[in-house]
């Protein structure tokens, strides 16, 4: 992608908080628990997944800059979230450490060097090597994705 094109990509992820939050406002409280389905993750889950999520960015996004090549590990979303009992988690906590985590990656990745953009690669345990713009394009559409999920539980908490 272009300078610009990556700058307009790295502006959204930064947004990503300030995005997360409006969203929150639109579903109601009382059902953040709710799951439409066993197999299904709550609102809350999805909160405490995002903050997780993001702590293995942090990590992987400092790999790109300051040791290219190396590894990086995948995670089982779904065993974190029972073994870890994420509803027994403070949304509060995890949306501030998905806030500190975000802005700091962003205030990092807003100073990359082209070059590094261009050839920094890590290994990703389950899906192999992975440039920068790679990982860029995922975290940006992280949240959204996730907003996308919780507006769907919201619609069938609606209709059960």
């Amino acid at each position: 992608m272009s300078r610009e094109e990556r700058n307009t990509v790295i502006e959204s992820y930064g947004n990503a908080y300030n995005l997360l939050i409006e969203s929150l406002k639109e579903f109601p409280k009382e059902m953040w628990q709710w799951k439409p389905a066993p197999e299904k993750w709550s609102i809350h889950e999805i909160l405490i997944h995002i903050a997780d999520s993001e702590a293995n960015s942090f990590v992987r996004c400092r790999r790109f800059t300051a040791e290219p090549g190396s590894g990086v590990y995948g995670y089982n979303e779904n065993k974190w979230a029972t073994h870890l009992d994420y509803h027994s988690q403070s949304i509060e906590d995890s949306l501030e450490l998905f806030k500190l985590l975000r802005k700091t990656s962003y205030d990092l990745i807003k100073t990359v060097d082209d070059k590094t953009w261009e050839t920094a690669t890590v290994n990703h345990s389950e899906n192999g090597v992975m440039n920068f713009e790679q990982w860029l394009k995922v975290y940006e559409e992280h949240v959204p994705v996730h907003i996308r999920q919780m507006k769907r539980n919201v619609e069938a908490w609606k209709n059960s």
